[in-house]
């Protein structure tokens, strides 16, 4: 089963759609910040696909409920890496994280 649900943001679920993240990220740029949890190798496969997408990447563990200073600190290593977005993969943590990066990479 495949869905897509699309508000503001976009959440497309189903077996096999992490195949199409490649194709979707590089519609909105050419570098990526991907939020993980503690275990950033669960998110290898994710990595490998925007790599053959020739996306840039950086990556960013959040060890448990983000914080202020968490989120500061993927703004700043997103900022520095020259991402134009943010992807959270993993759990809850990951994903609140990743939403928040986003969001305060184009606002100040």
């Amino acid at each position: 089963m495949r869905f897509e649900f699309a508000t503001d943001s976009r959440i497309i679920f189903g077996a096999g759609t992490i195949n199409e993240v490649g194709s979707l990220a590089s519609q909105w740029g050419k570098r990526v910040l991907v939020a993980t949890g503690s275990h950033p190798e669960r998110a290898q496969r994710l990595l490998d696909i925007l790599d053959n997408a020739g996306m840039g990447r950086a990556l960013f563990s959040v060890p448990h409920e983000p914080t202020i200073a968490i989120v500061q600190e993927g703004v700043r290593l997103a900022r520095l890496a020259a991402c134009d977005m943010a992807i959270g993969f993993g759990g809850g943590s990951a994903i609140d994280a990743g939403k928040a990066i986003a969001a305060m990479l184009t606002n100040e």
